[in-house]
């Protein structure tokens, strides 16, 4: 029987974003080739009960909360880092002589007293958090979260460089990040985003809006959020359908005062899936380079056209899927090109995705690499 313990930086369900979304599929993709797993999160509340979605796919589940320390900022360690630390879960771990997978940097400050241990240890690196964080800080409007970016950034630099060789393999989201790795160590994996979707949807010709979806409580999307308003502005003709269920009050101002553009709440999964099904185009912008966005392939796999920029993946078979822009009239281009289009694309998606980008096969890989000795 193959054993393994993940450690998550936060409960996985609902998955909801990026991140979150890799780590709770990536669990149901491996406990379906049979792996029992042993699940550690790291959680702001301790919540009340444990989803039976959660539950189905794991043998054990502990719970700890994150250290809320102010003067954790002053610490050398990244904080989102150092808050993630407990000596519970250097027991629970001891209960089980299996491998570790971290979930992203953040959750590693533990190898510290674990190094004598008999573990093996990997890495599923979700960012590389120098870049990350300073992507962040040029997105932030905030003066005082700019700068607590920023130094972020500089901790991760030298943590990652000397935690990146601890482990026998570092299982990275994108191209990019695997290239980076390996300059500081030759233990780099690539094995993109596990996204929960099955079967590419066979659409019909034509939608009736564009769609942008997303997180607008991150700096990011609200940078890319604003690009796609400004384009549609300039396109009274062409109809856009923002969905979010986390939009701040100066958003859902601007988008009031427009008569082409719509604020739609995401309230359920079914109730997102069946935006992307009427949608035309979707727009995906970004301004870090941080890998594939899963978002990406919600819109692949459920959606018709897709317009990207240069920072939403690196992955040439997905590029090839997308209308890309380089710059911003560029991009306006697309978007009317799309809304004079038919779509007719299913097969050559259902070829591409399903064979290339499905979990079952990233599972495979992972299980492996993790037990091949």
């Amino acid at each position: 029987m193959k054993e393994l313990h993940i450690i998550s930086f936060n409960y996985p369900y609902p998955p909801s974003y990026g991140g979150i979304i890799d780590v709770y599929y990536k669990i149901k993709a491996l406990s379906d080739l049979g792996v029992k797993i042993h699940l550690h999160c790291f959680v702001d509340h301790i919540p009340e009960k444990i989803d039976p979605e959660v539950r189905d796919s794991t043998e054990n589940i502990f719970f700890y909360k994150k250290k809320r320390n102010p003067f954790l900022y002053f610490s050398p360690v990244p904080f989102a880092a150092a808050i993630r630390n407990s000596e519970k879960l250097l027991k629970n771990l001891e209960k089980f002589k299996v491998p570790i997978l971290f979930e992203g940097l953040q959750t590693t400050k533990i190898i510290d007293q674990l190094k004598q241990k008999e573990h093996q240890l990997f890495l599923r690196l979700h960012n590389n958090e120098t870049e990350y964080y300073k992507g962040l800080s040029s997105s932030e409007k905030n003066f005082l979260k700019k700068i607590i970016y920023r130094i972020e950034a500089l901790k991760y630099k030298g943590y990652q460089k000397k935690r990146l060789k601890e482990f026998k393999t570092i299982f990275c989201l994108s191209e990019k990040e695997c290239r980076e790795t390996l300059t500081y160590s030759n233990n780099a994996s690539l094995i993109h985003i596990f996204h929960g979707n099955h079967i590419v949807k066979f659409l019909d010709k034509k939608g009736t809006y564009s769609l942008f979806h997303g997180d607008l409580s991150i700096s990011d999307n609200k940078k890319a959020l604003n690009e796609t308003i400004s384009l549609f502005e300039s396109l009274p003709e062409y109809n856009l359908i923002v969905a979010s269920d986390r939009a701040p009050d100066e958003i859902k101002k601007k988008i009031n005062r427009i008569k082409n553009i719509d604020l739609v709440p995401i309230e359920t999964d079914e109730s997102l899936h069946r935006l992307f099904e009427n949608a035309h185009a979707n727009i995906l912008l970004s301004y870090q380079q941080s890998g594939t966005k899963v978002k990406l392939f919600n819109a692949l796999y459920n959606s018709r056209f897709v317009i990207i920029n240069q920072n939403i993946t690196d992955d040439s078979s997905l590029i090839r899927l997308c209308l890309m822009g380089t710059t911003t009239e560029e991009i306006r281009q697309h978007i009317i090109t799309t809304a004079t289009s038919d779509y007719n694309e299913n097969e050559t998606r259902k070829i591409v995705l399903e064979k290339n980008h499905s979990d079952h096969a990233k599972a495979e890989a992972m299980v492996n690499s993790i037990f091949k000795d």
